[in-house]
């Protein structure tokens, strides 16, 4: 059946500035990091994205690498987008990566030119898209000049190969001489993609700050730790299809004792606000000026449903703040 999307999607969502730029991202995007390689469902991945769409969620996140096997998330979105999303182009940003390992020999990993603009062109061709909306440097490459990695993206731009340019897993100093070196090529940074959760706060340690200062908006991944911040494991038994069981991202020993003293007593919290644990914490990760966007995954229509709930949530009160704080604890993840 020929999708038509909600007449009443941009009702269902609250979007945000990123940075310092014309460009409005959703406060909740859709990363298809885990869900949509071969391994799972392409009709389950249908319904997931459609629904998003539906939600007003109208940024789909991808890196080239992401599966299994590498190239299939890719594969797999550009025959969704073939199918139901190509009448939508003007109304979607679509991004992709590259910077981990992509293809075997010295040319398919990290930050060299070679590597990224021919990793561009893999992923345009595997979606049937002629451009991506936001092109990011996966991690910075500390064997290659940064201007070397920025001069690439900035030829992706001039090219019309993406519209704007991001960096994902660079630290503050990495991140100002990035935009420094970008700005005098003319193209903005647009973008960081951090991982930020209430067990992962790196973020805090200065990025933020500097995003800030110069502009940059954020859209983090991460935001629900891998699972840790739902209700999947507190109980403390991990079943045989969660991602800790199966993941080499997140093992069976993160479900710690001293993670379920947190994790539940971060639920009573959430319980008391009428959310749920995932909810909380994407509530908690948007209570940052400098986030624009938390990128979550779904495996299912209903999950996907339930953390896009969090955008209705009611604001952190400082008494509740100060509570997360002493529970979440970076290192348990």
């Amino acid at each position: 059946m020929k999708f038509r999307a909600s007449q009443e999607r941009y009702a269902q969502m609250k979007y945000r500035r990123t940075g310092k730029s014309g460009l409005l991202l959703p406060e909740i995007s859709l990363g298809l990091w885990h869900n949509f390689g071969k391994d799972h469902s392409f009709a389950n991945q249908r319904k997931v994205l459609r629904r998003a769409f539906d939600l007003g969620i109208t940024h789909f996140d991808l890196a080239n690498n992401y599966g299994p096997p590498y190239g299939a998330a890719e594969e797999n979105f550009g025959d969704h987008f073939d199918k139901d999303f190509a009448p939508y182009r003007d109304e979607l940003i679509i991004s992709t990566k590259a910077g981990y390992d992509m293809w075997d020999g010295p040319y398919g990993n990290l930050g060299s030119r070679k590597y990224l603009l021919a990793s561009l062109d893999q992923s345009l061709d595997r979606m049937g898209l002629d451009y991506v909306d936001i092109f990011y440097s996966h991690r910075f490459d500390p064997d290659t000049p940064l201007e070397e990695t920025m001069g690439a993206l900035a030829t992706a731009v001039s090219s019309g190969k993406a519209l704007y340019v991001g960096i994902s897993n660079y630290d503050p100093y990495q991140t100002e001489r990035a935009k420094q070196i970008l700005d005098s090529m003319g193209v903005p940074l647009l973008i960081h993609q951090p991982k930020y959760s209430m067990f992962v706060r790196t973020p805090e340690n200065g990025l933020f700050d500097t995003l800030g200062r110069l502009g940059i908006g954020s859209i983090v991944f991460s935001p629900l730790a891998q699972g840790l911040l739902t209700d999947r494991y507190l109980d403390g038994n991990v079943p045989k299809n969660s991602r800790a069981a199966k993941s080499k991202h997140l093992t069976e020993q993160k479900v710690s004792n001293e993670y379920l003293l947190a994790a539940k007593r971060l639920n009573e919290i959430a319980a008391s606000r009428g959310q749920s644990l995932a909810q909380l914490a994407l509530s908690w990760v948007l209570r940052q000026p400098t986030v624009t966007s938390a990128l979550i995954g779904a495996s299912s229509v209903k999950q996907l449903e339930q953390n896009h709930a969090a955008i209705n949530g009611q604001p952190l009160t400082q008494a509740e703040l100060s509570e997360i704080d002493l529970l979440a604890k970076p290192g348990l993840v």
